[in-house]
C-alpha cells in the first residue's frame, strides 16, 4: 500500500504553522500566549509580560547577497525582530543571534554583518546577549530571537479588534516590494554586462525600504504619549491584505478598507507603473514594509488624527466572513492574501 504524501506548498506558511501547532496546548501558568501572534507572551512578575519572538533569514529565500550588503543584512535581521515586539506594543530588550556559515565567508564578512547588527542594537536600545554559530553546507542562515517587555495592561494582540473600530496603518506600503523589483532588474543587467553600473539613484527610497527597513518603535511611543492603546495590532511583513485577514480571523470580525486611503509613496507608485504592476496590488500583497497595522476605538480618533505618519484606511464590522476593499470607483473587492508563498515549487 502506497503512503500518502501531502505537499507543504498546499498548506502554505500559515497553514503549516496551524498544522504543526495542532494538538499542542499551554501547560505552564507562566505561558500566557503561545503560537498565533507576533510574539509569545510570558508572565514576568506582577506588572510585566515578557515577549519572545524569533525569525530566520535564509540566503536564496529571504535575501540575495548579489545586492544585499552584509551590513544592511545584519541591520535588517535585527529590525524585523524588533518589529514583532513593537507589534505587541512592547519594547525590545535583548537578542540572541545564531549563524550557519559556509567557508566562503571570511572573518571580515562576518565583521560586516555584525557591524549592521551592532548599529541596529544601538538604534533600538537592544542588548546582544548570546547565540550560536555552526557550519552550513550552502549559503548563509541567520536566526535571531528577541525578548521584550510590556506592561500587562498595555499588551496588544491581534485578537482585540471590535466592530466600529478604525483601521490604521503607519508609513507607506509597497515600497519594499518595488525596491526588490528594481534590485532584481539591476542584477540581471549586471549579469548580462558586468561593466554596467547599477542605476539606483532615482530609486534610493524604495531600495532602502527593501535593504534597510525600520521597526516602527517611534509610533509605539507616539501612541503611548497620545494616550491611545490599540485594540489590535500586527506588523506588515506579508502584505496589507494578509495582515488584515489575520486581524479579522483572530478577532472574529470583518474589515472594510478604502483604496484611496491606502498610503503609497509617489516613487513606489511611479516605479510600479514602470514595471507594469498595479501599485495597489503591490501595497496589498508585496510585504516586507514592516509598518504597523492596528485598530483603535472611535473615541481615540481625535487623539491621533493629525499624526503625519498614521493613516486611517477603513473600519471593522461584525460580519466575520466579509473582508473587503472599496475601490476608487466604488466597486467592492474581496480581500485575499496573495503574498509570496515560502513553500511554492
Amino acid at each position: 500500500m502506497s503512503e500518502t504524501r501531502s505537499e507543504i506548498s498546499q498548506l502554505g506558511e500559515f497553514g503549516l504553522i496551524d498544522h504543526i501547532s495542532r494538538g499542542f496546548s499551554l501547560k505552564n501558568t507562566s505561558s500566557i500566549k503561545g503560537i498565533g501572534d507576533d510574539a509569545a507572551v510570558l508572565s514576568a512578575g506582577q506588572d510585566d509580560y515578557l515577549l519572545l519572538s524569533t525569525d530566520m533569514l535564509v540566503e536564496g529565500i529571504h535575501f540575495d547577497l548579489a545586492y544585499m550588503p552584509l551590513i544592511h543584512l545584519g541591520y535588517k535581521a535585527v529590525a524585523v525582530n524588533v518589529s514583532d515586539i513593537a507589534a505587541m506594543n512592547g519594547k525590545a530588550e535583548q537578542i540572541t543571534v545564531s549563524l550557519a556559515l559556509t567557508n566562503r565567508f571570511s572573518v571580515e564578512a562576518v565583521d560586516a554583518l555584525y557591524k549592521g547588527i551592532h548599529a541596529a542594537c544601538e538604534n533600538y536600545g537592544v542588548d546582544l546577549i548570546g547565540g550560536d554559530t555552526t557550519a552550513s553546507p550552502s549559503g548563509l542562515v541567520i536566526s535571531i530571537s528577541v525578548t521584550g517587555r510590556v506592561k500587562k495592561d498595555k499588551v496588544v494582540y491581534r485578537s482585540g479588534a471590535k466592530p466600529h473600530d478604525i483601521i490604521c496603518v503607519t508609513g507607506d506600503l509597497g515600497g519594499a516590494f518595488i525596491g526588490l523589483q528594481v534590485l532584481e532588474r539591476e542584477k540581471q543587467v549586471f549579469l548580462s554586462d558586468p561593466n554596467m553600473q547599477p542605476a539606483l539613484d532615482s530609486f534610493e527610497y524604495i531600495v532602502g525600504r527593501q535593504l534597510k527597513p525600520e521597526a516602527r518603535t517611534d509610533v509605539v511611543s507616539d501612541l503611548a504619549e497620545a494616550g491611545v492603546l490599540p485594540t489590535s495590532m500586527i506588523d506588515v511583513s506579508d502584505g496589507l491584505a494578509s495582515e488584515l485577514l489575520h486581524i479579522g480571523k483572530n478577532s472574529g470580525v470583518g474589515v472594510r478598507i478604502f483604496e484611496d486611503k491606502i498610503p503609497i509613496d509617489q516613487v513606489t507608485f511611479n516605479t510600479a507603473v514602470e514595471f507594469n504592476l498595479d501599485p495597489i496590488t503591490c501595497a496589498l500583497n508585496g510585504g516586507e514594509d514592516y509598518e504597523l497595522l492596528f485598530t483603535i476605538s472611535q473615541a481615540d480618533q481625535e487623539k491621533i488624527k493629525n499624526h503625519p505618519d498614521i493613516h486611517m484606511i477603513g473600519y471593522v464590522h461584525d460580519k466575520a466572513d466579509q473582508h473587503l476593499m472599496i475601490s476608487k470607483q466604488g466597486t467592492i473587492v474581496p480581500l485575499q492574501a496573495q503574498g509570496w508563498n515560502h513553500f511554492a515549487s
